[in-house]
C-alpha cells in the first residue's frame, strides 16, 4: 500500500494551490481571447541608443528607422552643414517597412581636437514589399570630450551619409569609402 503524506499548500513537492490554479485558468483563457498579431507584422525591434562607437552610432540609427523614430534617428547627424532637413529625411523613410544593415571597419583619423571616422555601410531598405540595397560610406565626428567645457555637450554624430543604390544583394554588397566628402545622402 503506497503511504500518504500532508504537505502544505506552497511547500516545496505541494500541488498547485487552488489560487495558483485559477490563476493559471485566468492567464489560459486570457492568452485565449487576446487578439493574434494579423500576419506578416513585423515586431518591434528593442530600443537601442549607442554613441560609443562609431558602429553603434549607426546601428543606432537604422533601430531608430526600424522603429519608426524618424526624429531620433534625425538626431544621430551633427547639426552640421550637410545635415538633412528633417522633413526630407522623415519624409524619405515614411515608407519603409524593415531596414538591415551591413558595416565595415571604421578607419580613424584625428584633426585639431577631433577624430573622424570613416564607416563602409550596405544598407537593405523594404518598401511595399520590394527590397533595395545601396552601398557606401558614413563619416562620423567625435569632438574629443576631455576638450568640450560649454553645454550642450556633443556625443560623437554622423556628419555625412552617401549611399547610392547597388545592383549587388545585400549578401554580396560592398560598403565603399574610397570617394572623399561626396554630398550627403541619408
Amino acid at each position: 500500500m503506497i503511504g500518504t503524506r500532508k504537505v502544505a499548500a506552497g511547500a516545496p513537492g505541494a500541488p498547485f494551490s487552488r489560487g495558483v490554479a485559477r490563476g493559471a485558468l485566468a492567464l489560459c483563457a486570457l492568452l485565449a481571447l487576446s487578439p493574434a498579431a494579423p500576419a506578416g507584422t513585423q515586431t518591434l525591434p528593442d530600443y537601442r541608443d549607442d554613441r560609443s562607437t562609431p558602429e553603434a552610432v549607426i546601428e543606432s540609427l537604422y533601430n531608430a528607422i526600424n522603429r519608426h523614430e524618424f526624429l531620433r534617428a534625425w538626431s544621430y547627424f551633427r547639426d552640421e552643414p550637410d545635415r538633412p532637413e528633417f522633413e526630407s529625411f522623415a519624409k524619405g523613410y515614411a515608407d519603409t517597412s524593415r531596414v538591415r544593415l551591413k558595416l565595415g571597419m571604421a578607419e580613424a583619423e584625428g584633426a585639431a581636437g577631433s577624430t573622424y571616422y570613416r564607416v563602409p555601410a550596405v544598407v537593405e531598405a523594404t518598401r511595399g514589399g520590394t527590397a533595395a540595397v545601396f552601398s557606401g560610406c558614413y563619416e562620423l565626428r567625435l569632438l574629443q570630450p576631455g576638450a568640450q567645457a560649454e553645454p550642450p555637450f556633443q556625443p560623437m554624430g554622423i556628419v555625412r551619409g552617401n549611399l547610392r543604390q547597388s545592383k549587388a544583394s545585400f549578401e554580396e554588397g560592398q560598403g565603399d569609402c574610397s570617394v572623399p566628402n561626396a554630398p550627403a545622402k541619408p
